[in-house]
């Protein structure tokens, strides 16, 4: 089964799990962009509870813009804080340090499309999960993708809705674990920081 999906910023690790169990993913670069969703946001845990980090886009939220022409307001020095807030969320995790410089080096790196920004961080995270599924942009927009070839989970990774619609998360012991219990459907930084190289789904 082929995969269309949303390009995020550090998806959930459910998305890892489906990208993983397909044959081919198609990220769509022509649907719009969608406010309140992981297209320019990712969540983490921290001490008390789970933390949302936000890349600030220039035009605001409500943009109606296809994905590849939504631009980073850079104006906002937000790459400094999100490593700062990873960095207090996950610096006692198991794997922080095997991947900290690598990281680093990533959030000093300017990006004027939020596109290029996901990608990368994709990119990064394909390599460290050890990932085969061929990948591609898509070249036009499709609103109907044949069901009986392809896994359409455009606008299904919602923060407000995932954990509904996928409630069978991926499960792994968690830093703040005996504090909250297990916390469903955070980004993929959440598992990789927590299980490390040997991550497989």
């Amino acid at each position: 089964m082929k995969l269309i999906a949303d390009l995020q910023y550090f998806s959930p690790a459910i998305f890892f799990s489906y990208l993983s169990n397909s044959t081919h993913c198609i990220f769509d670069q022509y649907e719009h962009f969608q406010k309140m969703s992981f297209m320019n946001r990712c969540t983490l845990l921290g001490g008390n509870g789970p933390i949302n980090l936000t890349v600030p886009l220039d035009g605001g939220r409500n943009q109606r813009s296809v994905m590849k022409e939504v631009k980073i307001l850079n104006r906002e020095n937000w790459q400094d804080r999100h490593w700062k807030t990873i960095t207090s969320c996950y610096n006692k995790s198991p794997w922080f340090d095997h991947y900290r410089d690598e990281l680093e080096n990533l959030y000093s790196l300017k990006f004027e499309f939020l596109i290029d920004w996901n990608l990368r961080c994709f990119q990064w995270i394909y390599d460290k999960l050890a990932i085969k599924t061929p990948i591609s942009l898509s070249g036009e927009f499709v609103k109907d993708y044949d069901m009986n070839i392809y896994e359409d989970l455009r606008g299904k990774l919602m923060p407000s809705t995932i954990n509904k619609n996928f409630p069978d998360a991926v499960r792994y012991p968690q830093v703040f674990g005996d504090r909250f219990g297990f916390v469903p459907n955070l980004s993929v930084l959440d598992y990789l920081f927590c299980v490390g190289p040997r991550s497989t789904f």
